[in-house]
């Protein structure tokens, strides 16, 4: 009988315990302390996927319109560090709208050769793995964007490389600095300056690309509005 009392109490408080534990890790996930979402594995790859197919096409979209980066303060290309005794000179001399015009080419061919990157996040995108996309949804506010210059920024420039040549040539860019570099070599005991604008511009390009698809990741991750479909609330939600 003493057995049979000494049982039921037992119960009776694993019991207690076990609802008092339940309600416990309740009240913590509402303050989002407790255990993680329960999301399974195909609803979090698929989640993050969907996260950066809408964060790149949106980065490309931007990028790739007219004044996509002149018109963008943060990313607009601007005479490179090596050539600004060459801009201080010519604009001392009267040729600052020329320089004007080169910087606005060079935006130009970067907005022409924005949308390349499109196929190629692509890629890198169906061939994340689980793994990738667990550590990129935990990681910072711009893992994904840190993991997609690991993995597509050779490609990119690669591609970008002809693209930009022939933007270049079509908007002006060598042109414009081979008549700005004529012009300052005719002032006297100035030196010579060795530049590549294709491949200055095919370097920024990929900065100001990497740079708002930073800004669209940021976004999904911590502005509720930005998650525009019922997947992203599940799986950023959490």
């Amino acid at each position: 009988m003493k057995q049979t009392v000494a049982l039921s109490i037992c119960c009776a408080v694993i019991l207690m315990i076990s609802s008092a534990s339940a309600q416990f890790g309740e009240l913590l996930e509402q303050f989002g302390m407790g255990k993680p979402s329960g999301l399974s594995e195909s609803k979090i790859v698929s989640g993050l996927k969907e996260a950066l197919q809408i964060g790149t096409e949106k980065t490309v979209s931007l990028t790739g319109q007219l004044n996509g980066f002149f018109g963008n303060e943060a990313i607009k290309i601007l005479m490179p560090e090596k050539l600004q005794t060459l801009e201080t000179a010519l604009r001392t001399v009267g040729y600052g709208p020329k320089v004007d015009e080169f910087v606005v080419s060079m935006n130009r061919a970067a907005e022409e050769a924005a949308p390349l990157a499109g196929p190629i996040f692509r890629e890198a995108i169906e061939q994340m793995s689980f793994e990738d996309a667990k550590r990129l949804l935990n990681g910072g506010d711009t893992a994904a964007t840190d993991y997609f210059k690991a993995k597509t920024g050779e490609k990119l420039a690669v591609a970008f490389l002809p693209k930009v040549e022939q933007a270049t040539s079509k908007v002006g860019v060598t042109a414009q600095y081979k008549a700005l570099v004529g012009q300052y070599q005719t002032i006297p005991f100035m030196q010579p300056v060795l530049f590549d604008p294709d491949e200055y511009v095919v370097v920024k390009s990929l900065d100001g690309l990497f740079h708002v698809l930073g800004e669209q990741e940021r976004k999904i991750r911590q502005d509720p509005a930005a998650r525009v479909t019922d997947l992203l609330q599940e799986v950023f939600g959490k």
